[in-house]
């Protein structure tokens, strides 16, 4: 008898759970307000399926209708959200690589069904990497509970931990990949076990104690040379204030920065004075395409007592490395005077084509992840013409080392990136590896928590509708996760880091010292 209720209640559940028909519904003009919003996107072909709810919470059920070019349909039904099929999506989509799909959306109310105007979604030629690393944490100011370090499937809705701070006392933050490579990471530890781990290609992992007695203090925002022999690292005294009536709820700031390279074969620190000036203040270095050029964003310092932060605005700066040798260029360029447009640039990240450089750009300050009005800009180097100009120019106003900071005002054409940006903050973002892809950070869904949407940027810089990643009930999922996705990066595959050889690691006393070498100007 109890096996007979079994069979029955499995029965009614299949059947609950089974389609209802599309009948009678009211034809609508508009398009269907959908949560997330993917009318129009453009997508990779091995991205997850893109499943929607309506918008509005009033919908008893959704219906979705998926149809290619030529006549292959998918069809999917739910109560709070449609879920699409992977592997029919997966099949759907590659038969369609530069092709349309188009969506017909209907959705069940009180008064009966509605059936919405079609829209497309656009399959690109362009694949994304396999996924993405970040840092899942509350959207807090001075207290930290569970964090760790996170890593998810970009073609399933798979997430696992590479590590969390529930096997050791600290706080993990400052994670960075070599050019996607999930084996080559540099992570710090902050806390009573303090530390820079480097991971490597071998399995290995190695903490190291990266303060020294002629840096200001540990190394953090790393950004990896493309031949790995090279890590670039700020250190910064940063503090934080609270406004008292401003929409940026928080603004967190340096008192002083400076940068380095770290050469990771000889495990010595390249120190120079160009970009360890007191009276500057130089974060978020990044190395170009090429890797002779490292770019970082730079502010004049504020007197000694000056408390208007906001004044302080950062330029887009660069200065010549040679990777042979180890050394600096002689002069610093400012590649974009933000500060003369009373704006401020942060978080720069060139594509690894070298075409392009992405920043973002905000009123004042370099933590742009509290301010509702940052946006995000490309600055697009394609341009022969104009790169000629800025040759010239920088030529002619050559300085030495002791001269002026600010020495060239770039004309390279930037503009923002109006399709993927919204009225709230859009802040930290990364390449994929074949750079048509923007990972980028934004709280355009409700103003708080910031969440990772994707855009296409194509050889010419066009930028498509950004897309939040998917997730198999999106609303039911980001309703129940009140953490904050932080510095997203794509990796080109799973990561074989050991979280339990990791923890082994921090929680042992032995750091290997940094070594110091202050490296000569070219």
């Amino acid at each position: 008898m109890k096996r007979i209720l079994y069979v029955l209640m499995g029965l009614m559940g299949l059947m609950g759970c089974s389609n209802e028909t599309v009948t009678d519904a009211k034809q609508e003009t508009a398009l269907p307000q959908l949560y997330p919003d993917y009318v129009g996107v453009t997508i990779p072909a091995n991205i997850a399926p893109l499943n929607f709810c309506m918008a509005d919470e009033a919908a008893l059920r959704i219906d979705a209708v998926i149809t290619d070019s030529h006549g292959h349909q998918l069809h999917s039904q739910g109560e709070e959200s449609v879920d699409i099929d992977l592997d029919d999506w997966h099949e759907l989509l590659g038969q369609n690589r530069g092709d349309s799909l188009s969506v017909s959306v209907s959705a069940k109310y009180d008064d009966g069904w509605h059936t919405y105007r079609p829209f497309s979604i656009y399959v690109s030629a362009d694949s994304i990497d396999y996924g993405i690393c970040y840092r899942l944490i509350a959207p807090g100011h001075e207290v930290w509970s569970k964090m760790g370090i996170y890593e998810r499937s970009l073609s399933t809705f798979d997430e696992r931990a590479l590590i969390e701070n529930t096997q050791f006392e600290g706080c993990v933050n400052c994670h960075s990949f070599n050019r996607g490579n999930p084996d080559n990471m540099s992570l710090h530890i902050r806390g009573k076990h303090g530390a820079t781990l480097l991971s490597k290609d071998d399995g290995s992992i190695t903490a190291y104690n990266t303060k020294t007695d002629q840096t200001l203090g540990l190394c953090v925002y790393p950004y990896w040379h493309p031949s790995g022999r090279y890590i670039a690292y700020s250190t910064n005294v940063t503090k934080q204030t609270f406004h008292s009536a401003h929409p940026n709820r928080i603004e967190v700031f340096d008192e002083a920065s400076d940068l380095q390279v770290y050469d990771v074969e000889k495990n010595e620190l390249l120190l120079s004075s160009l970009i360890k000036q007191d009276s500057v203040y130089e974060t978020y270095p990044v190395f170009s395409a090429d890797g002779r050029s490292l770019y970082f964003c730079a502010a004049r310092a504020l007197p000694q007592g000056d408390h208007q932060l906001d004044s302080i605005r950062y330029n887009l700066c660069r200065i010549d490395f040679d990777p042979a040798t180890g050394t600096f260029g002689n002069r610093i360029d400012t590649i974009v005077n933000a500060a003369a447009q009373k704006k401020s640039i942060s978080f720069p990240r060139p594509s690894y084509d070298g075409r392009f450089l992405c920043f973002t750009l905000s009123d004042y300050g370099q933590f742009s992840i509290w301010h509702h009005e940052a946006d995000l800009y490309l600055l697009d180097f394609g341009n022969e013409e104009l790169r000629m100009k800025n040759e010239e120019f920088a030529t002619a106003h050559s300085a030495q080392p002791d001269s002026s900071f600010f020495i060239l005002h770039s004309s390279f054409k930037n503009s923002p990136l109006s399709e993927a940006n919204s009225p709230d903050t859009e802040s930290f973002h990364n390449w994929s590896t074949n750079s048509r892809w923007l990972v980028l950070s934004s709280r355009r869904d409700d103003g708080l928590f910031t969440r990772p949407y994707f855009c296409h940027v194509d050889a010419n810089g066009q930028v498509t509708k950004a897309f939040m990643l998917p997730q198999q009930n999106p609303r039911r999922f980001y309703r129940q996760r009140f953490l904050s996705y932080n510095v997203p990066d794509f990796i080109t595959g799973p990561s074989q880091f050991d979280s339990h050889q990791a923890c082994r690691v921090i929680n042992d006393e032995y750091r290997k010292d940094f070594g110091v070498r202050k490296a000569s100007v070219k």
